[in-house]
């Protein structure tokens, strides 16, 4: 039998094809991802972007604020490839897909100095529609209540709403605030306020001295320990949500973000670990 040699052309062929093969399953990601919406969420996902980041060098996330509403309609509209939103979809959101990366509660909060250890439902609801104006009125000393109120497009003020059955029409505010760290300013900066904001947000500022306190609900402490549990009535999904047709990039960064590999920032953002099933 007579053999074929090789040429100097194929035996190349078979030296680098392997290589080659190898360098298009294993190509680095490259692009950048915009991702908008809720400032809950934001502190969090800005931190796992840099981690993706650190593991990709060849991609940048640019994360905004603006609320959750901002981030479903940036979403919508191809303004951002990631929308983040501290609430579940809604009915009329169901054509978007949503990935939870942590779960947070909210909590009323006063300054450190208000005496008050609670507040009924009740009466929670009658400082809000101004029905109750003086902190004697509810057992804490003389002095007017400032009501501290979230701006339009916020879900933490669609949760607030819809948990105390009020409308924001009906909210009698002397201040609106956006995001939650403003929320904490304000209140520590006016012992006569109270507010409300993410237990995540809020049980790492006490923690870290600033003057404000959480107030239990339904007699269940406001903490990341009791949402973990499922305990506390007032807490909601952290999601990221994109389109069925959302960028390779953009499902990278989404099971990244779901993944073990970035639980202690959920941690340490004071959230609870979200566990995919």
């Amino acid at each position: 039998m007579r053999t074929r040699l090789l040429t100097p052309f194929t035996l190349l062929l078979f030296l680098i094809l392997p290589h080659l093969s190898l360098a298009v399953e294993s190509s680095p990601l490259s692009g950048k991802l915009v991702i908008t919406g809720s400032s809950t969420v934001a502190p969090l996902v800005l931190e796992v972007g840099k981690r993706f980041e650190k593991a990709h060098p060849g991609v940048r996330v640019d994360v905004q604020t603006g609320g959750s509403s901002r981030g479903v309609a940036d979403v919508r509209q191809n303004l951002a490839d990631i929308g983040m939103v501290s609430r579940a979809l809604n009915p009329d959101e169901q054509e978007l897909k949503a990935f939870p990366i942590a779960l947070d509660g909210i909590s009323i909060i006063l300054h450190k100095n208000n005496p008050l250890v609670s507040l009924s439902e009740e009466q929670i609801v009658g400082i809000y529609r101004g029905q109750i104006k003086n902190w004697k009125d509810v057992g804490g000393k003389d002095g007017p209540i400032t009501v501290v109120n979230k701006a339009e497009g916020r879900s933490t003020l669609e949760l607030f709403e819809k948990y105390f059955k009020i409308k924001n029409s009906e909210i009698k505010s002397q201040v609106i605030i956006g995001d939650n760290e403003q929320g904490i300013k304000t209140i520590a900066g006016n012992p006569g306020s109270i507010g409300y904001v993410s237990i995540g947000t809020a049980e790492f500022a006490a923690g870290n001295g600033v003057p404000i306190k959480l107030l239990p609900l339904q007699g269940i402490s406001a903490t990341v320990e009791e949402v973990k549990a499922g305990k506390y009535p007032l807490s909601r999904p952290l999601n990221l949500v994109t389109k069925d047709n959302s960028k390779a990039l953009a499902r990278s960064f989404l099971d990244f973000a779901q993944s073990a590999g970035v639980e202690d920032l959920v941690k340490e953002q004071y959230f609870v670990t979200f566990s995919k099933k």
